[in-house]
């Protein structure tokens, strides 16, 4: 086998896992006999919260360059992007729930639930808005590379952290099985990438 078939193989798998990652887990929520009795505006918010945890498995992949077919500064544009995307479905998930059931909105952002993940999803939701905050004012504050890769690298950890463990804590939509998956899978190459990005000093 030729050398450009290999890789064309190789980019066909990278993707192809790509999109199972990324749709199994948002199908199988659909499939979910809970959504059954839930308003629509319920189930948008359940959804655009799934929908930022598959972005969260995707946003690793683009900062480290691992796509094939894609450059690594187009890479970073699209991670920007999806960036961007990450925190609108925050705020949607976030009004979506606040319309359905303000007290419990209330509770969560005051750390006053009884629901122990409410709280981590608090701390994910404003350690994103906080890195999103950053990555606007970096040219402003004048943030060299050294000091942008621990900030960014902090505040990816704490999100991601955060984000596995209410979603994990959560018995909702989600399939149990796939959920477990992702969240392994963003662990993984969060991890990855961290690793990666702190021997880039040594080289």
């Amino acid at each position: 086998m030729s050398l450009k078939k290999k890789a064309w193989i190789n980019t066909g798998l990278i993707w192809s896992t790509l999109a199972i990652v990324i749709i199994v887990p948002i199908v199988a929520a659909l499939q979910s006999p809970l959504l059954s009795w839930r308003d629509p505006v319920y189930i948008v918010a359940g959804l655009a919260g799934i929908i930022a945890m598959v972005l969260l498995f995707v946003q690793p992949i683009l900062a480290g360059g691992y796509l094939r077919g894609l450059s690594r500064l187009l890479s970073r544009r699209v991670h920007r992007v999806i960036g961007g995307i990450l925190v609108m479905m925050i705020i949607i998930h976030v009004i979506g729930l606040w319309i359905t059931s303000p007290p419990d909105v209330i509770d969560a952002l005051l750390f006053a639930s009884p629901t122990p993940f409410s709280a981590w999803g608090v701390i994910a939701m404003w350690a994103l808005f906080a890195s999103a905050l950053t990555v606007l004012l970096r040219r402003r504050l004048r943030i060299n590379s050294h000091k942008w890769r621990f900030i960014h690298t902090g505040f990816a950890v704490v999100i991601v952290s955060s984000s596995i463990v209410h979603a994990l804590l959560i018995i909702g939509t989600m399939e149990v099985i796939s959920k477990r998956i992702l969240c392994g899978f963003i662990i993984a190459i969060t991890a990855k990438v961290i690793v990666d990005w702190w021997r880039l000093p040594k080289r």
